[in-house]
């Protein structure tokens, strides 16, 4: 073995051991937060009966988007003036359709003015990258109907936008018979208007947090200051467009590209793994010891490892992540043909994460790929199976085994431990790894493994 080989597979060793602990770490810190869910469920509950249907919940993260249409003073009363509240609904049904594409909610406020919020429902990670997305369309609808009532001799409001992000309280208010509306209260919302107003006619201005979050995907400027009471100056930044490298449309830089959609799925994919684990822990019938969420958690890290010892690229770690992500969700139906099950349940979250049809085609057939006796046929789905399968070569073999055992024991499938035993036994000895990677890290224990669990049978 020559010395960068083995430097590579020490490299790996080190990684999966870290990741290893990661596992621990994570199971761990999920049990403590399924006991602060609960705890938190019967609070809001407690809450929500004695305030009627309205809940008050003090959120981080947040970042709002701030409409000011101005040059009222400019639009004569008569004819012209109502051509456009005419069509001022129009407008804004606009704005809600653009909205809901970005996983934004309208904030409710008093009088015309019109408010976006983003990390209202939901904590993600690309709540500012979202809202700074739809400024620019809002931004380029408006402008196409500025150009339309000019061509016709009539005036038309001008656009600003502020965007600031921070943090604040949501009154969420249910009915019903309508959607839940939100309000919102603190600095972040009160600091918009102000940002907003430091506009040109045109204009979409950040604030310096929301712009260090976004300055790697989006073309910026610097543009002033702002003073703050009890934080001092709040800069500001113009936002232009999205970078060329990552515009679809490079002339008007609206429209992302694969580029841009990589960097963002690889960004938000944190906060589809916790929603996804989640889901996973409500839902799995408890008979399943072996197939539960910490089986989830093992596989998304481990085909990181093998993934990146086998060299592929960054969109090929995310489909086999988000693969890995979903491949037991079809457990939540039914065990027998879960792997299809799966395939449904991750079509379906993903479309609504906008990942692309191929994107999900190719997630899907990475998770065909696990059915038993596994047949891959494509690098991703080796890496998969090895991955799906990597306990076979590791430490914790005996105690993951087990808990094999006792899930299929709990099935009605197998109670004899010493037939258990030989049939793991004839399967171990059959198995062959996939990739080069796992053949490095985990063939030569696989097969201690044999001796071991012969000195189990009885």
């Amino acid at each position: 073995m020559d010395k960068d080989n083995k430097l590579n597979i020490d490299d790996l060793l080190k990684t999966n051991q870290r990741l290893n602990q990661q596992i621990k770490e994570l199971t761990a810190q999920n049990e403590e937060l399924i006991e602060s869910n609960r705890d938190l469920e019967s609070t809001i509950k407690e809450i929500q009966k004695k305030s009627g249907n309205k809940l008050s919940v003090k959120k981080k993260g947040i970042s709002v988007l701030y409409v000011d249409f101005g040059g009222f003073k400019t639009i004569k009363e008569g004819e012209a003036a109502d051509d456009l509240y005419d069509v001022l609904d129009e407008i804004y049904i606009k704005f809600d359709d653009i909205a809901h594409k970005h996983k934004l909610e309208r904030i409710k406020v008093i009088g015309d003015d019109y408010v976006l919020a983003g990390g209202i429902t939901e904590k993600r990670s690309t709540n500012f990258i979202d809202i700074c997305l739809a400024a620019l369309e809002i931004t380029q609808y408006v402008k196409s109907l500025q150009e339309k009532f000019n061509k016709e001799g009539k005036y038309f409001w001008d656009l600003r936008i502020g965007i600031h992000s921070g943090n604040g309280v949501v009154e969420e208010e249910k009915s019903r018979k309508k959607k839940a509306s939100f309000s919102l209260t603190g600095e972040v919302i009160n600091s918009a208007p102000r940002i907003a107003a430091m506009c040109e006619v045109g204009e979409i201005i950040l604030s310096d947090y929301t712009y260090e979050i976004v300055k790697g995907y989006f073309t910026c400027e610097y543009s002033g200051e702002l003073p703050i009471k009890y934080r001092g100056n709040l800069e500001l930044y113009r936002l232009k467009r999205i970078k060329k490298a990552y515009s679809e449309d490079r002339k008007l830089g609206i429209v992302p590209n694969d580029e841009f959609m990589l960097k963002y799925h690889l960004k938000e994919f944190n906060d589809l793994e916790a929603k996804v684990i989640d889901f996973l822990i409500k839902n799995l019938p408890e008979h399943l010891y072996y197939h539960d969420y910490t089986h989830t958690i093992d596989v998304v890290n481990q085909v990181e490892l093998i993934g990146y010892g086998e060299g592929v690229s960054d969109e090929q770690i995310l489909l086999l992540k988000t693969a890995a992500l979903f491949h037991d969700t079809g457990h939540t139906i039914e065990s027998a043909g879960h792997e299809a099950h799966s395939c449904v349940i991750a079509r379906e979250w993903l479309t609504a994460y906008n990942y692309s049809e191929h994107q999900i085609d190719e997630i899907c057939n990475i998770i065909m790929a696990t059915q038993m006796p596994p047949n891959p046929e494509t690098l991703l789905q080796r890496i998969m199976c090895d991955s799906d399968l990597d306990y076979l070569g590791r430490s914790d073999f005996i105690p993951t085994s087990n808990k094999l055992f006792k899930e299929l024991e709990a099935m009605g499938i197998m109670n004899d431990i010493n037939v258990w035993n030989e049939l793991q036994i004839k399967f171990l000895s059959a198995h062959q790894f996939y990739t080069d990677t796992s053949n490095r890290l985990r063939e030569v224990n696989k097969q201690a493994q044999i001796d071991r669990i012969q000195k189990l049978i009885k």
